[in-house]
Formats: C-alpha cells, structure tokens, sequence
C-alpha cells in the first residue's frame, strides 16, 4: 500500500469513527435536537438506542485490527444507515442542510472502506 493510500485511508477513518462516535453518544444520551429529528422523521425514540449502541460497535469493528468480515459488516451497517438517514430527510421534505451530515459520512464510509489495506480486506 503507498503512503499516498494510507494517508488517505486513516484521515477517512478518523473522520468517519470521530463522525459515527458523536453521533452515536448524542443518540445513545437522546439529546433533545435529536429526539426532535427522530420525531420529525417519524421513527420511534427506541431507534436512538438501537443506532448509537451500532454505530459504536462498529467503529471498534472498523478500527480493530484482523476481523475482516466484521470490517465488512460495519461498512455496509454504516453505508445503510447514513443512506437510510438521507432518505428519510429527503421523505420528510427536509432542507438541503440536513443532507450534508449523512453525506458526508456517506463519503467518508466509501473512502474508507476502499483504501483500507489488504489485511484489512475480507480476501487478504
């Protein structure tokens, strides 16, 4: 893997855990902006819980070294869930600005995942 790679590999990472840790404490914690968005959306306040305490458990099965397959999984746990949060904005009618979070984190999900090194890989 090239310097250029890894660079690129844990400054996504690190955004990506740093993004999916805060928001996964401020749902766990039910913040009131929060339980307001979940509201909004629709979705049970139950959902926070369930969310937070998954996202935390994946950046542990992203950060963690070996466990390829678990990598895997919170991948796509993230991808599904950021695509799932960006849906649901654009159900409820929501503004351009609450697109940029899951969007990002979208991003940073892809770029993560496809600069990871080989040990990190499922095929390693």
């Amino acid at each position: 893997m090239s310097k250029r790679n890894k660079i690129i590999y844990w400054v996504a990472t690190a955004w990506l855990s740093l993004g999916m840790v805060s928001t996964g404490i401020v749902q766990l914690i039910k913040m009131d902006e929060e339980v307001e968005v979940m509201t909004h959306l629709g979705y049970p306040l139950y959902f926070l819980t369930i969310i937070g305490v998954w996202k935390l458990l994946g950046v542990v099965a992203v950060l963690v070294p070996k466990f390829p397959l678990l990598k895997e999984w919170a991948y796509a746990g993230f991808f599904f869930c950021m695509s799932g949060a960006l849906f649901s904005h654009l159900a409820a009618g929501d503004g351009a600005k609450e697109f940029f979070g899951p969007s990002l984190l979208i991003l940073l999900t892809v770029v993560s995942w496809y600069f990871r090194p080989a040990e990190r890989k499922l095929n390693a």
